[in-house]
């Protein structure tokens, strides 16, 4: 299934504004993370972005429709990196590695959004898995995962190389931090939640090979599951749920820079399209009646690839098509309240682009403009 663009029939927007208040031009979003797309409960899409001084937020005025607010910058403490996740309630949950000053301590925060363009609540620290504080700097941008309970599942790696979790109990309290069984990680985490509750988690390690633990029910422990002998190029991996409890993993090939795709007990499979610099982007959505997979990426040139496929059929043929689209950092996919395709991207001078699915037959995106 192809994919194609309209960029260039038209290009409108109007400069990004500042946060209330405030006169300033905001500050740059980091382009190594890109910008992150969620649809809320009253079904207006937010878009989210760090920057060195806080999150830049981005929301529809109305669902589904082209005008945006923002951006707005929200304050946040010193944040190294950030993780984002939504609960099936449609609450949006933020992680993120916090130094109290340079050199100084390491914890990991965390906050929430409960409707879109509300405040967030307080950051809280959920702490560090070490107490000694030349060990605690060691620890990586943590990953998030929120169980349909909306629990929320933290991991990160610590130093040698070893995964921790720490979980949100039902009353609102955090449970200690938990050892998970495993050695020589990376800071490469992909956490996904099924759509029955359950968490999965992947994370590539020094060896060549990735780590893989899964729940065996909702908000249970975290099982060890055998390793998957895949080497993800760093910063590129991404998962997304397929079918019941199963997770499909896309990642790009350090030594041909390609896609690739996998499912725990199937082949690697190679789906071409590289190079690929920064996250990969994966989305499950219905085009022209059919289940399919939508995938996006960045080139190391700044070029913004598209592809299509039927779900969990991608030997059956995927095709990239370069959208003419150009992204100063990795792109992301979502469905609107109409349930069409829209990614989003950064251009070159930090503002947000947005792209959306026109009413051709299928994949098709309009151009994208600045909001």
């Amino acid at each position: 299934m192809g994919a194609r663009s309209g960029r260039g029939a038209m290009r409108a927007g109007r400069p990004g504004a500042a946060a209330p208040g405030e006169d300033v031009t905001p500050p740059r979003p980091s382009a190594a993370e890109g910008v992150r797309l969620l649809l809320g409960r009253d079904h207006r899409l937010t878009a989210i972005a760090r920057t060195a001084n806080g999150l830049l937020r981005w929301a529809q005025r109305r669902p589904g429709g082209p005008e945006w607010e923002g951006p707005e910058l929200i304050a946040a403490p010193r944040l190294t990196g950030l993780s984002v996740a939504q609960g099936a309630d449609g609450f949006v949950h933020f992680a993120g590695r916090r130094v109290s000053e340079p050199g100084g301590t390491v914890a990991v925060v965390q906050a929430v959004q409960y409707q879109t363009g509300r405040p967030l609540t307080q950051w809280r620290s959920t702490g560090n898995p070490h107490k000694d504080p030349e060990r605690a700097r060691s620890v990586t941008d943590p990953g998030i995962a929120v169980s349909a309970a909306g629990l929320v599942h933290v991991f990160l790696v610590r130093a040698g190389g070893g995964v921790m979790m720490r979980q949100e109990a039902a009353n609102g309290q955090w449970r200690s931090w938990h050892a998970l069984k495993g050695q020589l990680a990376r800071g490469d985490l992909a956490a996904v939640a099924t759509a029955s509750g359950r968490i999965e988690l992947l994370v590539p390690d020094t060896r060549g090979r990735a780590m893989r633990w899964q729940q065996d029910e909702a908000d249970g422990e975290m099982v060890r599951c055998p390793n998957i002998p895949i080497a993800p190029g760093a910063g590129t991996l991404a998962g997304l749920e397929t079918a019941a409890d199963r997770v499909t993993y896309y990642w790009a090939d350090p030594a041909t820079g390609g896609v690739l795709a996998h499912r725990p007990g199937e082949w690697v499979i190679p789906l071409g399209g590289g190079p690929v610099d920064g996250r990969i982007a994966a989305l499950r959505v219905p085009l022209d009646g059919y289940d399919c997979t939508v995938l996006a990426h960045r080139t190391p040139g700044g070029d913004v690839m598209l592809a299509a496929c039927a779900t969990e059929n991608e030997a059956g043929g995927l095709w990239w098509a370069p959208t003419g689209e150009r992204s100063a950092g990795p792109p992301v996919l979502a469905r609107d309240a109409y349930g069409r395709v829209v990614m989003a991207t950064l251009g070159d001078e930090g503002g947000l682009r947005i792209a959306v699915q026109s009413g051709e037959p299928g994949l098709v995106m309009g151009p994208s403009l600045r909001v």
